[in-house]
């Protein structure tokens, strides 16, 4: 069943609904596709670890916003925020939540520390992080509309413990990275360390 929430708490300065045509406005159908499934587990993640609805709702719905940038555009951010020089040197999959995220606050109005915090980090997590943080880290790779080698296993882990599907989901995803032989952002050696190897 399809989860639907009022905004009240002015997390955004408008309705779900008029965020809804910026962010579909932002990203193609695919993209726009997966962001509404992600923010339907978010949802119910939420709801299940006392997460605040709204909250999560707007996380969800924005943390793939930026996602079709050029990396001109976010190398353009970085300079011109003053963001760390070092992200200069990644790419999209880093960038589109980490440089997202400023992307977010300017053009969208969104000044939650705590919903800006999840979207940098629902890549790559953090060796701490908040229960919204895992919410959408999570969501993130058990939406509906994922199908990959042990997603099934993720989902049922997330609706029994997060902690635990924080950890599944880093440990997998940094698998899938050695064996594709890519290099691995820093974060996400300090989140595999606090959430895997502990």
């Amino acid at each position: 069943m399809t989860k639907k929430i009022e905004y009240q708490k002015h997390y955004y300065p408008g309705s779900r609904q008029q965020l809804l045509e910026k962010v579909k406005a932002s990203v193609s159908e695919k993209r726009f596709a997966h962001i509404l499934g992600v923010e339907q587990a978010a949802l119910t993640l939420a709801e299940k670890n006392g997460v605040d609805l709204e909250q999560a709702s707007v996380a969800a719905l924005v943390h793939d916003y930026a996602k079709e940038r050029s990396a001109a555009e976010f190398k353009a951010v970085i300079v011109q925020k003053g963001l760390d020089p070092e992200l200069l040197l990644w790419n999209n999959f880093i960038w589109h939540g980490v440089v997202g995220a400023q992307i977010i606050k300017d053009e969208l109005q969104i000044t939650d520390e705590a919903i800006l915090e999840a979207v940098r980090r629902h890549t790559v997590g953090a060796p701490e992080m908040t229960l919204l943080e895992q919410v959408l880290y999570v969501a993130d790779y058990i939406e509906a509309g994922r199908d990959f080698p042990g997603v099934d296993k993720a989902r049922e882990l997330a609706f029994e413990n997060l902690t635990q599907a924080v950890s599944y989901e880093t440990k997998h995803t940094l698998l899938h990275l050695m064996q594709q032989e890519k290099t691995i952002y820093p974060a996400a050696i300090l989140t595999y360390n606090a959430y895997v190897a502990k």
